[in-house]
């Protein structure tokens, strides 16, 4: 069994699937996907999240407010977030972090928003799942100062083997998309070599960056496959065991979700 760690179920392009979800993610469960993980990326976007985490059985969700959906001049509110995270599908924080690629000029916002969330993470016990770019520095900063008790994880890494190291000595995991399979990403894939086999996570990020041969395309749960096998080559692995093992590594990660087998 295999466990897209991050997707976006209600972004997705299903005309592939004539417009249905339900066909999608079917497509993914035949292809041995046995569990989603659906992410919360806004305010706006929170009660659509829990509710495909009740309507489907092997779907959970995460809440948060993702760094480049920050409302001008304004951090969420703990308490609205304390609640969002009552919810019994929600099973972690998130997405969240720092994105200084595409807004710079919002670092002081961001770093706000990303402490309120690692203080919920504090307050709650549920894993954090943090999205940096172009932030290395000041994401590690934020994570030593939080000292979360329980680990999280760091999605879509794209980032050297020094930060790697790095999140891993704060017992974080690392959670790797179709990025890994593009002719250029001779680095990260020197990452994914190297990565503990019980810290790696991997995940679709879809409808964003689907792996190689479907580059270009919109891309789904069912194409966490792809990605699987590719790092289970790239690391001698066989692919059953390592679709085991980054199973494992979910449940453990995140053992609220309902993850069946």
């Amino acid at each position: 069994m295999l466990v897209d760690s991050h997707c976006h179920l209600d972004r997705l392009d299903l005309s592939a699937h004539d417009g249905s979800l339900d066909n999608a993610l079917q497509a993914a469960r035949e292809r041995g996907v046995g569990h989603f993980l659906c992410i919360g990326v806004s305010a706006d976007n929170a009660s659509a999240v829990r509710a495909l985490a009740d309507r489907y059985d092997d779907v959970d969700c995460s809440v948060g407010i993702h760094p480049l959906d920050l409302k001008p001049g304004e951090a969420p509110a703990l308490e609205w977030l304390l609640g969002e995270l009552n919810h019994p599908r929600v099973v972690a924080i998130g997405e969240t972090g720092l994105d200084y690629h595409y807004e710079p000029e919002a670092a002081e916002l961001q770093q706000a928003s990303f402490r309120l969330h690692l203080q919920a993470a504090n307050v709650t016990g549920k894993p954090v799942i943090v999205h940096t770019r172009g932030a290395r520095a000041d994401t590690l900063t934020l994570l030593r100062e939080a000292a979360l008790p329980q680990a999280g994880v760091l999605h879509c890494f794209t980032e050297d083997w020094d930060m790697a190291k790095a999140a891993l000595d704060l017992g974080f995991y690392i959670s790797l998309s179709g990025i890994v399979t593009f002719r250029n990403a001779d680095a990260l894939r020197d990452v994914a070599s190297k990565v503990p086999a019980d810290r790696l996570l991997v995940e679709t990020d879809s409808p964003y960056l689907a792996p190689i041969p479907y580059r270009g395309k919109p891309n789904l749960p069912q194409y966490v496959r792809e990605v699987a096998e590719f790092l289970a080559m790239l690391r001698g692995e066989t692919y059953e065991g390592f679709a085991e093992q980054t199973s494992e590594n979910f449940k453990r990660l995140f053992p609220l979700a309902r993850v069946k087998g």
